[in-house]
């Protein structure tokens, strides 16, 4: 057998990638890994009738696949599943993580300013707020210490403006009936959202109100650009696909966003409800793609933070050794299936071959048991014509003499008689001798019609001594509508002989042997030889075909008859089966096909 050929113009395998690997593998294997095995001919005489060697192929690559790859895929779906939880809870927390620390500098912004302007309140009296010059001085300090301070005004009980310094002429203007002024008096505090105005100028206001004097009380209010928040978000250190914006109450953004639209626009995105810490949840963009999304809201502020990233570029590092892994998994997976086929193919490939060794061995020892069928039976034989040989060798001597001594014996009638009586021994020796000949002739297989009760009878013939020495029974019961056969007559013969050879070697003295011959059907006889010997328990029942397996050992029985027996009779395209009880008898049947299949005829033609 060629077994691992490897051909030196085909080289090593190259694999191209990842999704022709396989296909590569296989094919590599089915090329080079035991391919007399793999292109084995089942429609041939050798498998009719066998196991199926590629179905036990492939049993056992899926037994043992499932049984080797089961747990490796069960334990990597769970460690993908555990990674990707611990990855999704990592990327949570360190979004998180940056969300809180971001809006601490958001509210630290804000309240520096806050603290700033309440200081001014408390340290500075109202008679030098109400200067220009001062005001003037005040802002101007702001703006160095601070940076962001557009400008300032001094707002009284009644909600006038009396005194400004900025770019804008407000002196005199009324707040009273602005909510912005309602909440100030009521909170002491109050920052707005951002917006353009009459100044047309995305910015924010700041006020505070003072402690209430002897004169009443009194509102600082302050505008802030908001590039200072843009700034903020903008330091943060975040990828590429991630943003960071502030947002209000009613979905505007406070800041420009890359991905959700410019300052003061509408986000396509729903408000998140109120939490006292950072949160953060999943969505979808508008590709579909997943976004972790992170949410926290400024104290005293109507700004809402937002930071949105995806998943997979918050864990890149992760993600990269979970590829990595994967890939590791999938080539352990191809290399453990590649040895899982050939190994099998290996082993079943030698039980191929040792099939194909154990059927040229039966084929011997068939043809050596027919010699000492044939052996045994030309004992018989001998002793069949030791008598008819006396008996010539006598009256030929005494017709010599009568010759010899008296010629008027010539034309005696007992003479005559003993001629006759030469002759019939002589005839009867005849027809022994070539009923021997005939089935020693029938070596060589050949189909033709046959009759199958001249057969049987053909075949007790030779054992009919025997059972008149054990005083044995003998009962032929065959249907006289019983058809021609055309089948081997060799074949035939060493079937039935070893059948009533068996028969005989399970009965005692005083047995009996029948055996009945009918039609099946239009396409088959069957035949039945029956024994009322020692029987077969059900153990050996199951093992009686199987060669080498034999009850008589010590009494000189090989175990090959039975499974000589079963061979044939399927070679000859029919089927046997067994019916015993211990202490009854034993019945063999056989369904024989009236003429046998083209296969099977080719094989009984060929041997």
């Amino acid at each position: 057998m060629t077994c691992c050929r490897r051909s030196n113009d085909k080289g090593r395998l190259q694999i191209a990638g990842k999704k022709h690997t396989m296909k590569k593998l296989w094919q590599n294997i089915k090329k080079k890994i035991y391919p007399e095995f793999l292109h084995l001919d089942y429609s041939s005489n050798f498998y009719q009738g066998r196991m199926n060697y590629r179905r036990i192929w492939l049993i056992n690559i899926t037994l043992i696949s499932f049984v080797s790859l089961t747990p490796l895929v069960v334990l990597a779906i769970l460690n993908y599943h555990i990674t990707q939880e611990a990855i999704d809870s990592e990327a949570r927390l360190r979004v998180a993580r940056l969300t809180s620390n971001t809006r601490r500098s958001v509210t630290y912004f804000l309240k520096e300013r806050i603290d700033a302007l309440n200081f001014i309140a408390r340290e500075e009296t109202f008679g030098r707020l109400n200067s220009s010059e001062n005001l003037a001085g005040i802002l101007k300090s702001l703006k160095i210490g601070f940076g962001g301070f557009l400008d300032i005004g001094l707002i009284d009980a009644q909600g006038r403006q009396i005194q400004y310094a900025g770019p804008f002429d407000l002196v005199g203007k009324d707040y009273g009936d602005q909510q912005w002024f309602a909440a100030c008096l009521r909170q002491g505090v109050f920052v707005s959202d951002v917006f353009l105005g009459y100044r047309n100028v995305p910015h924010m206001i700041i006020a505070v109100k003072s402690q209430p004097r002897e004169d009443g009380f009194y509102i600082l209010r302050a505008a802030l650009d908001t590039k200072q928040m843009t700034n903020i978000l903008s330091a943060l250190e975040i990828s590429e696909k991630s943003d960071a914006f502030l947002l209000n109450s009613d979905g505007l953004l406070q800041t420009a966003s890359h991905y959700y639209g410019g300052l003061l626009v509408k986000a396509d995105l729903p408000v998140p409800p109120y939490a006292e810490h950072t949160q953060t949840y999943v969505t979808l963009d508008k590709t579909g793609q997943r976004l972790l999304m992170a949410y926290a809201y400024i104290e005293d502020s109507p700004f809402i933070l937002m930071l949105a990233t995806q998943p997979q570029t918050a864990n890149s590092p992760w993600r990269v050794w979970q590829q990595k892994m994967t890939d590791f998994l999938g080539w352990a997976i191809i290399f453990i299936v590649a040895i899982i086929a050939s190994v099998p193919a290996y082993t079943v490939n030698r039980i191929v071959e040792a099939d194909k060794r154990r059927l040229h061995a039966m084929r011997h020892m068939e043809s050596d048991n027919r010699l000492s069928s044939i052996g045994r039976l030309a004992a018989g034989v001998a002793h069949e014509i030791n008598n008819p040989l006396a008996i010539i060798n006598e009256n030929a001597g005494y017709i010599k003499d009568l010759f010899t001594f008296d010629k008027k014996f010539n034309a005696d009638p007992k003479l005559l008689e003993l001629v006759d009586d030469v002759l019939e021994s002589v005839e009867r020796c005849g027809t022994i001798t070539k009923q021997l000949l005939d089935f020693a002739r029938h070596f060589e297989p050949q189909i033709k019609p046959v009759q199958l009760d001249k057969i049987i009878q053909q075949v007790l013939s030779f054992l009919k001594k025997e059972a008149a020495y054990r005083n044995i029974k003998l009962t032929i019961d065959v249907s006289e509508n019983l058809p021609l056969l055309n089948s081997d007559r060799g074949k035939l013969q060493q079937i039935f002989l070893n059948l009533f050879n068996n028969a005989f070697q399970a009965m005692s003295s005083g047995g009996e042997l029948t055996v009945r011959a009918a039609v099946r059907d239009n396409n088959h006889v069957t035949v039945s030889v029956r024994d009322n010997g020692c029987g077969i328990s059900e153990e050996n029942k199951k093992r009686i075909f199987e060669p080498f397996f034999s009850t008589k050992t010590q009494a000189g029985g090989t175990g090959l008859g039975l499974s000589i027996t079963y061979g044939m009779v399927h070679t000859l395209g029919g089927d046997i089966s067994v019916q015993s009880e211990l202490g009854k008898g034993t019945t063999f049947s056989l369904n024989l096909p009236v003429t046998p299949k083209g296969e099977n005829q080719n094989e009984c033609a060929a041997g």
